[in-house]
């Protein structure tokens, strides 16, 4: 998910309750919400240095005691204090899972197990930028404020806005749940129509739009084509024969020559779902480029292939 959406869910579990085990929760729960995307500093080695690391090391598993500590260091630093730090550092674990639980559940994923295992982990039910989610957070931190100003006004005692944070919480529980329901019934849909003459072999489903959680971008491939996709909504009837069909290349020796090359190999690890295209070049005579596009997401990764089949270089582009 997006670091507003990290940064307000920390805020929001000090204010559900958390705030009493530790002086200085709020900030702690917001770093610790977000530590795990400290490995942005791999973007100073490059574009694909950073795609290769992002979601890795810093939001395993085994990393998040490691990454907990780290956010209570610095907010000690920021106090100079290290009084609580026990407290604290249970409370930052709580904050840094949170990270990683609202990462699984988008198309991106996240690799639970790295570095002992590369799986990715992804639940596919929410866009990295989720607008009902925004909304409901938001509220529920700007309203004990608006809440605050009318209080001293009127010279009453100013609500905590605990009751709200816990609603808030508990929205993106039900809110999921509910996404989960709907994504299950897309892939059903998917699953149960013919396309070109068969069932498909494999059928995938992602969000669609940011304000309707019954819309969806199917993926369907057969054996005959590379894939088929069209946007559905749950509530409504599905025409298997509207969408796009992607034919796959004709079997090529440079394809699997690329496959070999080391930036093909590791985005192939992250994309579940690759798109082929083979191009002939004017340069070096005979060759070609091969280029793999991830369908989820504008990242491909090209390979420029010589007549003899060797790899003379690749590329990773946005």
């Amino acid at each position: 998910m997006d670091n507003l959406t990290h940064t307000l869910t920390g805020l929001l579990l000090s204010r559900a309750g958390l705030n009493r085990y530790y002086a200085h929760s709020g900030l702690l729960l917001m770093i610790a919400a977000n530590i795990p995307d400290i490995d942005i500093v791999a973007a100073s080695r490059g574009s694909f240095a950073y795609f290769e690391q992002h979601r890795g090391i810093t939001h395993s598993i085994a990393m998040v005691p490691v990454m907990a500590l780290v956010s209570v260091l610095v907010v000690c630093a920021i106090h100079r204090s290290m009084r609580g730090w026990k407290a604290a550092w249970v409370l930052a674990i709580i904050g840094v899972a949170s990270h990683l639980l609202l990462d699984w559940t988008n198309a991106y994923g996240i690799r639970f197990f790295f570095p002992f295992s590369s799986r990715w982990f992804h639940l596919d039910l929410n866009n990295l930028v989720e607008l009902w989610i925004w909304a409901v957070f938001l509220l529920a931190c700007l309203a004990p404020l608006l809440g605050r100003l009318v209080s001293s006004e009127m010279g009453a005692r100013p609500g905590s806005g605990r009751g709200l944070a816990i609603f808030a919480l508990v929205f993106v529980l039900a809110f999921d749940f509910g996404k989960g329901l709907s994504h299950q019934r897309a892939i059903e849909i998917l699953n149960s129509r013919v396309y070109q003459g068969g069932p498909p072999i494999r059928a995938a489903a992602f969000p669609n739009t940011l304000a309707n959680p019954f819309e969806w971008s199917g993926w369907v491939e057969r054996p005959e084509f590379d894939v088929h996709f069209a946007s559905l909504n749950v509530r409504s009837d599905f025409d298997p024969a509207a969408g796009t069909v992607i034919f796959k290349p004709a079997p090529n020796p440079a394809i699997d020559a690329a496959r070999e090359a080391f930036q093909v190999e590791k985005f192939l690890e992250f994309s579940q779902y690759p798109l082929w295209r083979v191009t002939p070049l004017a340069e070096p005579q005979g060759g070609q480029l091969v280029e793999v596009r991830d369908w989820r997401f504008p990242f491909t990764v090209s390979a420029t292939v010589d007549s003899l089949n060797r790899v003379l270089g690749t590329s990773f582009h946005y």
